[in-house]
């Protein structure tokens, strides 16, 4: 196919050696099937900020570390040279992520490098060697159901001591691969100790895993993993091998139970709706 011209510049400095075919193409970014250093990888093209979708993104990049105060200056009164800046904060934040979080262990596409623009990573693969599926286009057995809830589980610990929050965790921001789940998308990315909502944020991600995987195992809907590691990490004691239980005792002198199973809910058929959102976009905006 011809290359678009985001990623001709990537041909010409010989970091890929040709684009093979769209893979996905949504509001945030298009991602492109690509052949370079003798191996098939992915390229995500980020498009203009005028043309994305992701909202609230203040509330998404607090706490995030600026390069300097005259940028910081300039980003907080929206000059251009101020949104220029944040454009590329938001796309070296995913950058960063994955970079971070490999080293890690974390089980995220193993990124290639950033240029003009343009990440290019892993082709995450499934065991026949295909594009690997998104999780919710995946059925699984109950026994798998529950085998990838504790991995995703594990992840979602790993992050957060790495001091990180996904942020916009669901069953489509997650591959299956021939091991297991593959976590994709970090451009919202949250720091943990430095953004105010980082705990409700926390609770949506492993909430809406929970619920879609509890549609095969029933006894995860009565797990409180999210709360477990929250109150862990907030008193130091939160390590990446960490036991979990599942289990929480919450304070019902502080907080009223049915308001937060209310508020849980109404967080998952929130995340329901925007992916099928997201959904709808990718459909008019896929390539043939």
């Amino acid at each position: 196919m011809k290359a678009p011209a985001a990623l001709q510049a990537l041909i010409d400095d010989g970091v890929i050696d040709e684009v093979m075919r769209p893979l996905k193409s949504g509001k945030e970014a298009a991602v492109y099937v690509v052949r370079g250093g003798g191996e098939v990888r992915c390229a995500k093209v980020y498009k203009d900020m005028a043309q994305r979708s992701f909202q609230q993104r203040v509330q998404y990049q607090e706490g995030r570390k600026v390069r300097g105060s005259r940028e910081a200056r300039a980003m907080g009164k929206a000059t251009r040279y101020g949104r220029r800046q944040q454009e590329e904060a938001w796309k070296n934040t995913e950058v960063d992520a994955l970079y971070k979080l490999r080293d890690a262990g974390v089980r995220v596409p193993e990124p290639h490098g950033f240029f003009h623009g343009v990440l290019v990573m892993e082709m995450v693969t499934d065991a026949e060697g295909f594009a690997a599926p998104r999780l919710g286009e995946y059925e699984p057995t109950q026994e798998q159901a529950r085998a990838f809830h504790a991995v995703l589980v594990r992840q979602v610990v790993r992050m957060l001591c790495c001091g990180l929050i996904h942020g916009d965790l669901s069953p489509y921001n997650v591959l299956v691969d021939a091991e297991g789940p593959v976590l994709i998308d970090f451009p919202q990315v949250v720091s943990a100790a430095g953004n105010n909502a980082a705990r409700q944020m926390l609770l949506r991600d492993v909430n809406n895993l929970t619920a879609y995987l509890g549609r095969w195992a029933p006894e995860l809907l009565d797990t409180w993993y999210g709360e477990e590691m929250w109150a862990l990490f907030e008193a130091g004691a939160l390590q990446a091998d960490t036991p979990l239980t599942g289990t929480f005792e919450h304070d019902e002198r502080l907080a009223d139970i049915g308001s937060v199973r209310e508020a849980i809910e109404e967080a998952r058929q929130e995340a329901l709706i925007r992916q099928q959102g997201r959904e709808a976009a990718e459909a008019d905006h896929t390539y043939t």
